[in-house]
């Protein structure tokens, strides 16, 4: 009877860690342990929960099983000091991978575009993004916190940076900002802007299958990954898609960008400027095939309604 491998996820309990952690329950080839703080119970039969902060080193190096693992899945890292606390307590564990889930927010903003993973990163923190002024650059710190600490214990790493992010179990106001007023017969505000800004999404299914598919996987060792879908999108784009899914055709309101801020209007997606990622390099390694923006958005859509108790 051959021993299953053991797989750490560190986060697990929000969005695109659970949808992960779904996934690979749905494998049916893993020991799976979720580490977090325990706020949201997993209560997934299957996953073994264990709670604890994982900046506290002592309390994670007393909480993680000495065991094998094949990897370590981290959804949650913020900052260098987030890697490196983890890698310490794990210092005494056998680790065959680390995959480090991170952004594609870590790029610097650049006119070539779509973005892809040769693209340059950022070297400081960007204050004009005002509370956000630090993510993207944490991130790319934690990043090369991972390299630096595997390359140092000779660990395979592999780095995925999504793009914006939707789906099952999302949190962020992104396309349920949309349902919501769809559903409450409010007109639906886009930037009166031509030609309109440009995006990259990537589903939360994507994002979840993609880091599945590097578990053990020798052509992902070393490697970074964006995870970004193969459509550009747009608010209008948005609007058409959102009408074709939901089946209403609601009315929209076109505004200038000043008026949308002066009005504070929540928009998630940039107002007035391309943010576009290849997803290319996965497709090519992993031979991964994204799931049409369409479909996922369906799927979304569907789950949005389940949630409110509108479907049975």
């Amino acid at each position: 009877m051959s021993v299953r491998p053991n797989i750490l996820v560190i986060g697990g309990s929000y969005f695109v860690g659970r949808v992960f952690v779904e996934k690979l329950l749905a494998l049916n080839r893993y020991n799976i342990y979720a580490l977090n703080r325990g706020t949201v119970p997993m209560r997934l039969e299957g996953v073994k929960q264990l709670r604890c902060d994982r900046s506290d080193g002592e309390a994670l190096r007393k909480v993680v099983p000495d065991v094998p693992w094949q990897a370590v899945v981290d959804f949650c890292a913020y900052t260098p000091q987030d890697i490196e606390t983890t890698m310490q307590a794990l210092c005494d564990h056998q680790l065959a991978q680390y995959i480090y889930i991170s952004t594609a927010t870590v790029y610097e903003p650049s006119s070539r575009q779509p973005i892809d993973e040769s693209g340059a990163t950022l070297c400081a923190s960007q204050p004009h993004l005002g509370p956000a002024a630090d993510y993207g650059f944490q991130k790319r710190l934690a990043e090369l916190a991972v390299i630096a600490q595997c390359d140092r214990r000779g660990i395979p790493y592999t780095l995925v940076r999504p793009t914006f992010i939707f789906g099952k179990y999302n949190y962020a106001p992104r396309e349920s900002y949309f349902f919501e007023q769809i559903l409450k017969c409010n007109p639906v505000v886009i930037p009166d802007r031509e030609p309109p800004a440009r995006f990259s999404f990537v589903s939360v299914w994507d994002v979840a299958f993609i880091v599945a598919d590097c578990i053990g996987n020798p052509a992902a060792y070393g490697e970074v990954f964006n995870a970004s879908g193969d459509e550009e999108l747009s608010y209008p784009a948005l609007v058409d898609c959102f009408k074709e899914v939901t089946g209403i055709d609601f009315t929209v309101k076109k505004l200038s960008i000043a008026e949308i801020e002066t009005q504070r209007i929540p928009l998630p997606f940039p107002l007035d400027e391309d943010l576009l990622y290849s997803g290319r390099h996965s497709r090519q390694v992993l031979n991964y095939c994204y799931i049409p923006f369409k479909k996922a958005m369906q799927e979304t859509y569907r789950l949005y309604r389940l949630g409110l108790g509108l479907d049975g």
